[in-house]
C-alpha cells in the first residue's frame, strides 16, 4: 500500500533505505565530492525507488539556492508578454532551472504582495517583465537580490534593462524600401505616446534622410494600433499623395489594413505599393491577404538573453544600464518575392 501524503518520504528514509547515515545521504543527492561512487549510486537508487522530492526551501537555506527565478509582469495577457516568457523558460529549463510567474496586473499593493511572495520561496533572482518596450519604475530597492528589467527600461540607471532595438528595427524596414527603389514613402503608426511609435518614427526618417528622400503625407500618421486605424490613415495617405509608393506601418495589425484598402483602391502589391509591418505577429503577417514583410523583434532570443544576464549577476558581476537588442527582418510578399534563403529554410 503507498504512503498517504501526509506520510511524504523524508531524507532519514532515503538514508536508511541506502544504509547510510542522513549526512551521507544529503551530500550524495547534492552533489558533494566526499562521498564515494558506489555509495552516491546506492543513495541515487534509494530516493528513486521511494520517490523521493527533496524539499526544495530547506535545501536552497544550505546551499544558498534554490534553482528558481521570480518572474514579475504586468500584463500577462499582452501580446509581447508570452514570447518573452518562453524564452525566459527555455533558458532556465536547459540549466535546470525553473520558474515563478506572478501577473500584477498594474496593480501595486499586489506587486508588493508578489515581491514578498517571491522573496518567502527564496527565488534566487528576479526578471521584471514590461509589456511597452517603455520606462518603467524601478522597484530594485525592495528586492535583495539580482534582478533584470526586459522589455522595459528601468528608470534607474544602476539597474540593468534589456529592451528591443525599435529605432534600428525602422532603420531596418526604411533601408529595405529603399533598396527596392521605393521614393515616396509615408508611415503610419500608433498613439505619439508610445515609446516605441516615436523610436520608430527616428530610425525611419533617419534612413530617408540619408538617401534624400522625404517623408510623404505631411509626416508621421499616428493614431491606433489598430487595422480600422490602417484602413482610415491610408485612405488619408492616398488622398494627400497619390503617388505613394511604399508604406512603413508600425505594427502589423495596421499594415493590414493598410493592404485592405490599397487592394480596395485598386493598387498592386507590391507592384506599386509595397508595404511593410512590425512585429512579425503571425496571426496578421503571416495570413494577411498578401504575406506582410515586417520587423521581427526576436522576443524569446529577448527573454532568454535576460536569463544569461541575471545568471552572470548571480554569479557576481554587476551590469547595469540599457542593452538594446538588434531586430530582424522578414520578408515576405508584400514587398516583393521572397529570397531564395528564405524559402529553403521554410521548405
Amino acid at each position: 500500500m503507498g504512503r498517504r501524503r501526509s506520510e511524504s518520504v523524508t531524507l532519514s528514509d532515503v538514508a536508511s533505505r541506502a544504509g547510510v547515515s542522513v549526512a551521507t545521504a544529503s551530500k550524495a543527492l547534492n552533489q558533494r565530492g566526499e562521498v564515494a561512487p558506489a555509495t552516491r549510486e546506492r543513495v541515487l537508487r534509494a530516493a528513486t525507488e521511494l520517490s523521493f522530492q527533496p524539499n526544495v526551501l530547506a535545501r536552497g537555506l544550505i546551499s544558498g539556492s534554490t534553482r528558481t527565478i521570480g518572474l514579475l509582469t504586468d500584463e500577462l495577457g499582452g501580446r509581447f508578454s508570452i514570447p518573452i516568457l518562453l524564452g525566459v523558460e527555455n533558458a532556465l529549463g536547459n540549466e535546470q532551472m525553473s520558474v515563478l510567474l506572478c501577473d500584477a496586473r498594474g496593480d501595486a499593493i499586489r506587486r508588493q504582495h508578489y515581491i514578498r511572495t517571491l522573496l518567502a520561496r527564496q527565488v534566487d533572482g528576479f526578471i521584471i517583465l514590461g509589456d511597452s518596450n517603455d520606462f518603467r519604475p524601478s522597484i530594485t530597492r525592495d528586492i535583495p537580490v539580482p534582478v533584470v528589467y526586459v522589455y522595459a527600461e528601468s528608470t534607474d540607471p544602476d539597474d540593468l534593462s534589456l529592451i528591443a532595438d525599435d529605432e534600428g528595427g525602422a532603420r531596418l524596414a526604411a533601408e529595405h524600401l529603399v533598396s527596392l527603389n521605393r521614393r515616396r514613402i509615408g508611415h503610419i503608426t500608433g498613439p505619439e505616446s508610445y515609446r516605441a511609435a516615436r523610436d520608430r518614427v527616428t530610425g525611419l526618417r533617419r534612413v530617408l534622410d540619408e538617401s534624400g528622400l522625404p517623408l510623404i503625407g505631411g509626416g508621421p500618421r499616428h493614431g491606433e494600433w489598430s487595422q480600422r486605424w490602417g484602413r482610415q490613415a491610408t485612405r488619408m495617405l492616398l488622398a494627400a499623395d497619390p503617388d505613394v509608393d511604399a508604406i512603413f506601418c508600425g505594427n502589423d495589425q495596421i499594415a493590414t489594413g493598410a493592404v485592405e484598402t490599397l487592394l480596395e483602391h485598386g493598387r498592386r502589391i507590391p507592384d506599386d505599393v509595397a508595404v511593410v509591418g512590425y512585429d512579425n505577429w503571425e496571426d496578421f503577417a503571416a495570413d494577411c491577404r498578401i504575406p506582410l514583410t515586417t520587423v521581427d523583434l526576436n522576443l524569446q532570443q529577448l527573454g532568454a538573453t535576460a536569463v544569461a544576464h541575471l545568471f552572470a549577476a548571480l554569479g557576481g558581476e554587476r551590469p547595469s544600464g540599457v542593452l538594446r537588442q538588434p531586430c530582424r527582418m522578414v520578408i515576405r510578399e508584400s514587398t516583393g518575392p521572397v529570397p531564395a534563403s528564405q524559402e529553403r529554410a521554410a521548405s
